[in-house]
């Protein structure tokens, strides 16, 4: 606890030292930021809301689908809007630079809807209006125009197969001098089997002239199927060709009606609203980029203060001395003059040293000498701590 309590101390010691560090790298960063921000040319800002259901769901022929057609609507647009194509189109329509148009146009759903608002920013407010409306409608036909073309294409492809398969069973029956064989066979065998009817209720009455009347259309009827039966097979060849291609042709006709009723939903008059240009807060933008830059500011302070201070210490802290092996230590040598203070250890005391002083006059044995102050004597360190022997005791114990 009480090492914690030191560091927390220690470190706001060097906080306070730094302060100047701290405050001034945030304020400096701050008023940076903030001066880029109101120092900026005045932006003014547009929307515009598209807003389309029929464009979105309803049955499988339409272009967006599904769980996921919302979504799938709104990244569409927003890659059109932004798409090369479009932008060089609202460039040639506005006069604004493509650059321009891609740094300031920006698409953002609204909810889980179908519904997005497209914003355009830049400090030209008499190009807000005229770029939304070019964008939107550009976007709107890059998106569900190309699907009439493709069902145009569609279209006259399976009208050209249409048109072969009719020519092919033309030529058919030109070489072969029989128009529609495939209906005079069914109506000859029908004609047949009413011929042999009759023949029978003639032989049954006794007709004999009438029954062989209808032997002979029957013979005659049967040479025309011997004649047509080979031929037939290719015919209805040509005839389920030419059924396939009208079956297309209806279908990419279909497809083609569900896409031109899409681009009429996309029509941008109906399906878009655009307000008038204002002006961007600067409020709102200095709040938004100062105070991150202030916190990061405050953050790199923080850091250049450590920095600071492991460099203040690495240079004022000495190096290590080596110390000194006891069998490295030199013996102690008498010094003249004065005696240096030494210590010793008294019985159960520390350590000390004890200064006396020279004498006056001559010595008087058993009394004791009066002590100088620059006068000292070293006493001998005694190795036991325990009571001294009565046969070592001095004169003066």
């Amino acid at each position: 606890m009480g090492s914690a309590s030191v560091e927390i101390v220690d470190y706001l010691r060097v906080a306070r030292r730094r302060l100047w560090v701290l405050v001034a790298v945030p304020v400096v960063a701050t008023g940076a930021a903030a001066a880029i921000v109101l120092l900026a040319p005045q932006q003014y800002v547009g929307t515009a809301y598209v807003a389309a259901p029929a464009l979105v769901g309803g049955s499988a022929a339409q272009q967006y689908t599904g769980t996921q057609a919302a979504n799938q609507f709104v990244a569409s647009f927003a890659a059109a809007a932004t798409s090369p194509r479009v932008v060089e189109q609202v460039a040639g329509d506005t006069g604004v630079r493509p650059a321009t148009l891609r740094d300031g146009i920006a698409v953002e759903q609204v909810g889980a809807s179908s519904q997005l608002e497209l914003t355009f920013t830049t400090p030209n407010r008499s190009t807000v209006v005229p770029v939304l409306e070019s964008t939107t409608r550009r976007a709107l036909t890059f998106l569900f125009s190309s699907q009439v073309a493709i069902a145009t294409q569609q279209v006259e492809a399976a009208r050209a197969d249409v048109t072969a398969a009719t020519t092919a069973i033309s030529e058919w029956e030109r070489e072969n001098r029989v128009s529609q064989p495939d209906k005079i066979y069914q109506a000859t065998l029908n004609e047949m089997a009413t011929l042999r009817q009759q023949q029978l209720s003639m032989q049954a009455v006794g007709n004999g002239r009438g029954a062989s009347a209808a032997a002979a259309a029957i013979a005659a009827g049967q040479k025309r199927l011997d004649e047509i039966g080979p031929k037939l097979p290719d015919y209805q060849a040509l005839l389920a060709q030419r059924d396939a291609a009208t079956s297309a042709l209806a279908r990419a006709r279909e497809a083609l009606q569900g896409a031109n009723a899409q681009l009429q939903a996309a029509d941008p008059a109906q399906a878009t609203s655009i307000s008038a240009a204002a002006p961007v807060s600067r409020i709102r933008g200095l709040v938004g980029t100062a105070l991150p830059v202030g916190a990061a500011g405050l953050l790199v302070a923080v850091v250049l203060v450590a920095l600071l201070e492991l460099l203040s210490r690495q240079r004022t802290t000495p190096a290590p001395a080596a110390a000194a092996t006891p069998a490295d230590a030199p013996a102690a040598e008498p010094e003249s003059g004065p005696a240096r203070p030494a210590t010793g250890r008294v019985a159960g005391g520390p350590l000390r040293s004890v200064p006396l002083g020279k004498s006056e006059g001559p010595a008087v044995p058993g009394a004791r000498r009066p002590i100088a102050d620059d006068d000292t004597v070293t006493l001998p360190a005694i190795g036991s701590t325990g009571p001294i022997p009565p046969g070592r005791r001095g004169p003066n114990r």
